[in-house]
């Protein structure tokens, strides 16, 4: 036998008492995404297969429009893997509703990671290539500490609050 090959008895023998990882799937749960519904609180497949924007777990999005082709989009909670691309998805259609420009009200919201920054630049690369615009108000400091870190600050405009970003809504303010 070769020095290089493992035998069964030179195999490093494994703890007792741990079992390896079980994976488990519900039944039915492919079947009930292919069919179209999906548990309260999440979003759904629709009818073409892309996901149709709903109501989105651990986050809320309020959308009030404010002026004539403005609307102030209120988002409550954390920001991450789960919400961000629900979160992208009420943008893109709030856009698609009639409003050319969405402020984003962040101060309700504690924590955004990468993948809600993604969706927020995904929601910015449909919207603007429509001509829309969104404008962010109310961010917290750590989080405009990671929007300049990323760079982001240069593609969105940061406003202190949802007032200040309606009062400048003919010029670019903030930190553009």
């Amino acid at each position: 036998m070769g020095a290089n090959v493992m035998t069964e008895e030179t195999r490093p023998a494994r703890r007792p008492g741990r079992r390896a990882p079980e994976i488990r799937c519900r039944t039915g749960a492919g079947q009930a995404a292919a069919r179209g519904s999906a548990a309260p609180g999440t979003a759904a497949l629709d009818g073409t297969g892309a996901w149709a924007p709903g109501p989105v777990a651990g986050l809320a999005i309020e959308v009030a429009e404010r002026r004539p082709g403005t609307a102030v989009v209120t988002v409550t909670g954390e920001i991450d893997l789960h919400t961000a691309d629900g979160l992208r998805a009420r943008l893109v259609k709030a856009h698609a509703a009639g409003a050319r420009r969405l402020v984003l009200d962040f101060a309700a919201v504690p924590f955004c990671d990468a993948a809600g920054l993604g969706a927020l630049v995904g929601a910015h690369n449909e919207i603007s290539a429509t001509g829309g615009e969104i404008v962010l108000a109310g961010v917290r400091p750590a989080q405009l500490r990671l929007l300049r870190i990323t760079g982001l600050h240069r593609l969105f405009t940061v406003h202190a609050d949802v007032a200040d970003a309606l009062a400048g809504q003919g010029s670019p303010t903030g930190s553009r």
